[in-house]
């Protein structure tokens, strides 16, 4: 009998008090004779309940963070571990038994199937999951997504029946579904109107209030404030982060002065 067991696996059936810990990650591109360093000397950790936003001109590296985070990029130099398993030592293919164990994506372009009823689009993933899901748990899990997004009558729809403010929702139920340990989400609002940029912000601070863990990358400072921590970057550097918690103390220390 086989007693190994996957490190991925070990180390994820444990409690950890950081999901993620990146320690002086650095990103250099290199084309022709040029080199493009888009990312510095980044470190941050993001805790369970966490609700991180990163924010920063164009160009400044936030893209980039985020496909690191998500382990669709490597960093040039620094640690990245993920539920304290080291990222950088791990083959491709366990980084994808690792992105698909702990990460959802939601981006801005929904990238949603066409042909597939929004319950077959939320459902996808999960085929590609290596632990065997029955049908039974498989529907409980994508009925429940959609519930949390308040999508569930919409099941049997397909994409294009949807409006843009529906369809991010079901690509958030898509990244719920797996049930992750973080939600990366990329511009949630970037290819919406106002009104329906407002309603998955809405979905997405009620997730966190319920215990989600998000990190999102914005180019909208007013959306950007909905978070409890907050980075700001320029030329692939923090140049700035804040937490709620440090918001409410000046703000006392102030009326206290």
């Amino acid at each position: 009998m086989n007693n190994t067991t996957s490190p991925i696996k070990a180390v994820a059936s444990n409690k950890q008090k950081t999901i993620i810990a990146l320690k002086n990650i650095s990103k250099t591109y290199h084309s022709s004779n040029i080199e493009i360093k888009a990312l510095a000397d980044i470190n941050l950790d993001i805790m369970p309940g966490d609700y991180l936003s990163i924010s920063g001109p164009s160009g400044c590296g936030k893209s980039t963070l985020l496909s690191l985070l998500g382990l669709l990029d490597s960093p040039s130099s620094g640690e990245y571990l993920i539920e304290n398993v080291d990222t950088l030592n791990l083959t491709m293919d366990q980084q994808a038994e690792l992105r698909n164990l702990h990460i959802g994506f939601v981006f801005q372009s929904f990238n949603l199937i066409d042909e597939l009823s929004i319950f077959d689009n939320v459902a996808l993933p999960l085929t590609y999951r290596e632990e065997t899901l029955t049908k039974s748990e498989i529907e409980q899990r994508v009925i429940q997504a959609l519930t949390q997004v308040e999508m569930e009558h919409r099941k049997n729809h397909k994409p294009n029946q949807l409006s843009g403010g529906q369809q991010q929702r079901v690509a958030i139920a898509r990244a719920l579904a797996g049930q992750p340990s973080i939600l990366l989400v990329d511009e949630p609002t970037g290819n919406l109107d106002s009104k329906n940029g407002d309603a998955v912000m809405d979905i997405l601070n009620n997730l966190n209030k319920q215990g989600t863990t998000i990190c999102m990358v914005t180019h909208d400072v007013r959306y950007a404030g909905h978070a409890t921590k907050q980075i700001h970057l320029l030329d692939g550097k923090i140049i700035e982060s804040s937490n709620a918690q440090d918001n409410v103390t000046n703000l006392s220390q102030q009326a206290v002065v």
